[in-house]
């Protein structure tokens, strides 16, 4: 099974490939029925100032044979001067970008380059925001943090002129898919817990690179409050001010944390503990890796008596390891995690900082973690 890029992730679930795989890119020159070939391809320019996710980004666009990138640059105002020369039918454009932000860039985009189709891919997830960028005219919105499994549907949506807002991102629609799996964003979420009809776990694993403490912090409470809702268990590996941070944000947003700690569906553990039950010479021992994480989720699993749950996982134990200087352990952790989704019914999320990842040498780990290992 692949992976899901959470900001990104990395790789996607069995489902997901399927669903991103028809035959043709739709062209916002020619559009066609579904399934039909394009003569010409779909020309992309990707604006994007950190350089390894840039190149993550091309790497699931060039997945596709009619997408042909033609340029790449990290600067708002470079990013206009190219689609004023280059006209591209389509321009993948972060927010956060040094000389001109990413919405005023789209917005003199709109009158250099008409024809040409915008989709924002940011890590910013406001619905001001949202709703600021959509009033500029453009036609796509993606959170960076499912770029992995989402940026291919998007590209096809908003190549056939139509609006795609990402999973969760509240007062707008999402694809059925991922409405199913996210039900309800943050700000919309409920209190309840106990009695909530089970939906079944969707079986993936995802990282995400977030770029602070605050984006891994509404990262997992994401994640984590899908699956409380979707009535399915979760644990936590995490920093204790992580975790502490988590509850709070939880807590802010109506979920009854007592009752899902009490009840045994919220695990909450500390990721060195967890590390020093399963690592010998500075490696993951395989054998104490599932015995311990396996228990783990059977007692999750099995922490409503009538009805076995589905657990979501998500953790730093990847994260910890390669900022202590263990790469090596790190990937094996990942490699682990994708098994434990065949073996369980799992979802894993693995967050990591995007500052971990600054150095040249810390590229082709970045590429390794983003394509499943």
């Amino acid at each position: 099974m692949g992976r899901r890029f959470l900001v990104t992730v990395c790789g996607r679930e069995e489902a997901l490939r399927k669903e991103a795989r028809p035959t043709a890119m739709f062209s916002p020159k020619t559009p066609l029925a579904s399934g039909h070939q394009i003569a010409s391809s779909v020309r992309v320019l990707v604006v994007d100032d950190y350089e390894p996710f840039r190149r993550f980004v091309c790497s699931i666009l060039k997945r596709r044979p009619d997408l042909q990138i033609v340029g790449e640059v990290s600067d708002g105002l470079e990013a206009v001067q190219k689609a004023g020369e280059l006209q591209p039918d389509l321009i993948v454009l972060d927010i956060g970008l040094p000389t001109l932000n990413g919405i005023e860039a789209a917005r003199r985009i709109r009158k250099l380059s008409p024809p040409s189709r915008i989709l924002i891919l940011t890590q910013e997830s406001s619905a001001d925001v949202v709703q600021e960028v959509l009033s500029v005219g453009v036609l796509g919105y993606v959170v960076k943090a499912h770029a992995g499994s989402e940026l291919l549907t998007a590209l096809e949506s908003v190549c056939q002129g139509k609006q795609y807002v990402s999973r969760g991102l509240s007062g707008h629609n999402c694809s059925d898919a991922t409405a199913a799996l996210f039900p309800r964003s943050l700000a919309q979420a409920g209190p309840p817990i106990a009695g909530v009809e089970r939906r079944e776990m969707v079986r993936s694993h995802e990282a995400q690179f977030y770029s602070d403490d605050e984006a891994l912090v509404a990262g997992f409470a994401y994640f984590v409050e899908a699956a409380l809702q979707a009535g399915n268990a979760v644990i936590v590996a995490a920093t204790e001010s992580h975790r502490e941070d988590l509850l709070q944000r939880l807590r802010e947003h109506g979920v009854d944390c007592a009752a899902a700690l009490e009840l045994g569906l919220y695990l909450s553990l500390d990721v060195a503990e967890i590390l020093s039950t399963f690592m010998v010479s500075d490696l993951p021992d395989p054998v104490r890796f599932f015995r311990v994480v396996g228990d783990l989720i059977e007692a999750a699993a099995l922490a409503k008596p009538e009805q076995r749950s589905g657990v979501a996982i998500c953790g730093e134990c990847a994260s910890i390891l390669w900022a202590q200087g263990k790469a090596d352990a790190a990937i094996q952790v990942e490699r682990f995690c994708n098994q434990l989704t065949k073996r369980y019914e799992v979802g894993i999320l693995c967050g990591f900082s995007l500052t971990s990842f600054y150095r040249e040498e810390d590229k082709q780990i970045f590429q390794r973690i983003c394509s499943g290992c």
